[in-house]
């Protein structure tokens, strides 16, 4: 990780240096040229001198106030570690208070749908910037002179948007360990005087970075971020954003009178190299939400990190407000890109969902039917039939049992549902914000019926917000409008088995990256597993000439005579070891595996990681390991914990730095550590186990999928015809295997 983030961050950021630079020359040779026409001399010179000072000006303003607030950080922390001092920040405004208004009739008025004109929904017409007020909302504001919350954009606060480095990984620890590796480089500044006396600039220019999160990592409203639910948080945010009344609003919200503030935000993020966490406590010290606050950063930046969901899916750049055009895009880890990009556009509904997404309705429509009218009417009857259509034909599926392939045209058939306009659908629920609602409704009459039984408070309704059903199953109707070339649609059981369920899988993920590809300047994908690059040219760049796609391929760090590896068929018991789906749960086999890791750990020093392919199959055979072996008088997992501390990754929300901290720290004292981890989970990518952090790794078992499923199928078919499509493209190239297609396929979605 150390070695490839530096090389990345030294590569890239000399080119952004350097790139800035020549810019500079450049405006500095325009500026010549156009002082050479007409007038004076002195009158010429005057002009090209005045616009060069304007430029440094500018340059040197900014380095000088970025300059002010490192010092006066580096003092405030100097007095802090010596206990002077220690006043906390005030709050701007109260402690949020929110409290549902009950017993009148102009309750139900935030729960009526705004008038819909079927005109607005020609293509040059655009929806409000601001995303959760209808456009007579947002007029009724302005006349009263009520602030629109996130609307923070104004003249005095842009700045021209220069080029830079967006970089993009899987996780947060990811994110983290890179930005700690970018505060060890320093980098000359990329303006270069000609007479640097007359405007002062520092020697060395400090790296602007602006961290990107979600809500979920910035939020710093006490009463949303103890939500623990990512899409609770975001969806009692806009809660607080639609608030009628200032009173109820969060009090962290920027406002369009918070530009002294917003800019000061600005400067304090750039001043210093931050992490996600850091940004989020500037926001609390600042009493600003640093979620919001933090957009107008992003055009001043020259670093920008942020995970992948935020860069990969559209509706998440929107969002931020973020443009790519003109910028340099890298991804981290970008052997997880394919299965990233096909994980993010794929969504299940299940039965459970469709039915309780009716009976919502149902709710709705008997207090608001009367009130709907015009193209709110027509659109709300589409979402009924849709509703009915689905979960009908999904019951006769279950029906049936089994799982299968669903042809989209087939569904869409049924009871005329290819007669909706699904884009237009699609428009006027994002307009008409109908999920939240008709969700907000029902939790509505649910709380009222709580009162009156007294088992809940209304804080505590307030507590458990989800995201709107409704919400979710408009994701699966987007994904209805795809071309059938890019995913299927699949009916089955869900995970646990219980309730049936439609999936649509992205098989294609070409489509949604080339937008990112044709808006940078230059992508770069980066990872320690990269090969086959075929795989990667034939997924996601179909469209580009081979020419446009250069590779660079380096070797391992570790020399090879210091590294040895092994495969180990056969257990102490003389047991062969197949861990196929059908045999991998065999308990002696599970015993025998063991035993073999014991004697691996005899012999093996310090620290072991051993990588198991699922969570699931860890916890089966660590229930197996638990259970006493008889005559032995110990289990197997008691014999493990007497060779090495044990440690074990969960799929839960444990903390990655605790485990490998306390990880190292067992190794650290001669006891030597023990790690079971998974394979493509939290600690199998970005985490350096480094010298006695890793003297030896053992492979359990390969990760690889049910290749029978119906899912897999179709992704076995795709990847034939792309591969196909690739050699009738370019018949140089030899047609792949049977077994090499199916290697490919499985790698696509590991």
């Amino acid at each position: 990780m150390q070695g490839k983030s530096l090389s990345l961050i030294c590569g890239s950021l000399t080119w952004l240096r350097d790139h800035k630079a020549k810019s500079l020359e450049a405006r500095l040779e325009e500026i010549d040229k156009d002082s050479t026409a007409g007038g004076p001399d002195w009158v010429r010179a005057f002009a090209k001198k005045q616009q060069k000072e304007k430029l440094y000006q500018e340059k040197a303003d900014l380095e000088t106030r970025l300059s002010k607030i490192r010092e006066k950080e580096k003092k405030e922390k100097e007095r802090s570690e010596l206990g002077i001092g220690g006043s906390r920040a005030k709050k701007r405004k109260g402690e949020l208070e929110v409290e549902i208004d009950g017993g009148n009739d102009n309750e139900d008025l935030q729960f009526t749908l705004e008038d819909y004109d079927s005109e607005d929904e020609g293509g040059d017409s655009k929806s409000n910037s601001n995303g959760d007020f209808s456009p007579a909302v947002m007029e009724m504001m302005k006349r009263l002179g009520i602030p629109m919350g996130a609307d923070i954009k104004d003249e005095d606060l842009e700045v021209p948007d220069e080029i830079k480095i967006f970089y993009c990984s899987r996780t947060h620890s990811q994110l983290t360990q890179f930005v700690n590796e970018l505060r060890r480089v320093k980098f000359p500044p990329s303006f270069a005087q000609e007479d640097p006396k007359a405007i002062k600039l520092e020697e060395k220019e400090e790296i602007k970075h602006l961290p990107l999160g979600s809500r979920k990592n910035l939020c710093i409203n006490p009463k949303v971020a103890k939500l623990s639910n990512p899409t609770a948080i975001n969806e009692r945010c806009l809660e607080l954003q639609r608030s009628g009344t200032q009173e109820s609003r969060c009090q962290f919200l920027p406002e369009k009178d918070d530009k002294v503030l917003i800019r000061d935000f600005r400067d304090h993020t750039l001043a210093k190299i931050r992490d996600i966490e850091e940004l989020a406590s500037l926001g609390k010290k600042m009493g600003i939400c640093p979620y919001y606050a933090s957009r107008p950063t992003i055009k001043p930046s020259e670093v920008v990190t942020l995970p992948y969901p935020l860069l990969l899916q559209k509706s998440a750049r929107e969002a931020l407000d973020l443009s790519l055009k003109g910028h340099i895009i890298v991804i981290d880890e970008a052997h997880n890109l394919i299965s990233a990009i096909s994980s993010i556009y794929s969504i299940n509904v299940s039965l459970n969902q469709l039915e309780r997404c009716q009976a919502q309705l149902e709710i709705y429509l008997n207090k608001f039917r009367n009130r709907l009218k015009g193209k709110n009417k027509v659109y709300v009857m589409q979402v009924t039939r849709i509703l009915s259509t689905l979960t009908s034909y999904l019951k006769e599926l279950d029906r049936k049992g089994g799982e299968g392939a669903v042809i989209a045209g087939d569904l869409l058939a049924v009871n005329g549902m290819d007669q909706v306009n699904f884009f237009k659908l699609q428009r006027y629920l994002n307009e008409s914000k109908l999920a939240r609602k008709v969700e907000g409704y029902v939790v509505h009459v649910e709380t009222k019926e709580q009162e009156k039984q007294h088992k809940k408070s209304v804080g505590e309704n307030i507590s458990n917000v989800s995201i709107p059903t409704l919400t979710h199953i408009q994701g699966f109707l987007l994904a209805l409008t795809n071309p059938s070339a890019e995913g299927r649609i699949f009916y089955g059981k869900m995970e646990d088995k219980k309730v049936a369920c439609f999936r649509y899988m992205l098989l294609d993920p070409a489509h949604h990256f080339r937008e990112i590809v044709e808006e940078a300047k230059a992508v770069i994908l980066a990872g320690g597993t990269m090969e086959p690059m075929n795989d990667y040219m034939m997924h996601l760049f179909p469209y580009l000439p081979k020419e446009r796609i250069r590779t660079l391929s380096c070797g391992h760090v570790i020399p090879k005579e210091n590294l040895v590896a092994l495969p180990v068929s056969k257990g102490p018991s003389g047991r062969e070891f197949e861990f196929t789906f059908e045999k991998r749960m065999l308990p002696a086999m599970i015993e025998d595996l063991g035993r073999a890791i014991i004697n691996l750990c005899l012999v093996i020093p310090h620290g072991v990681v051993c990588f198991f392919p699922s969570y699931a199959y860890l916890e089966y055979v660590v229930s197996q390991w638990k259970k006493n072996s008889g005559s032995m008088g110990k289990s197997i997992w008691e014999r493990l914990a007497d060779r090495k501390i044990v440690f074990r990754e969960s799929s839960d929300g444990s903390s990655v730095e605790d485990i490998l901290k306390d990880y190292a720290q067992a190794i650290d004292s001669g006891k030597g550590g023990l790690l079971l981890s998974i394979v493509g989970g939290k600690m199998s990518e970005g985490i350096n186990f480094n010298d006695n952090l890793g003297r030896g790794i053992i492979m359990v078992g390969l990760p690889f999928p049910n290749s029978n499923t119906a899912e897999w199928r179709a992704r076995l078919e795709h990847v034939e015809k792309v591969a196909r499509d690739s050699y009738l493209t370019d018949s140089s190239e030899s047609m792949p295997s049977v077994p090499e297609l199916e290697a490919i396929a499985k790698a696509a979605g590991r």
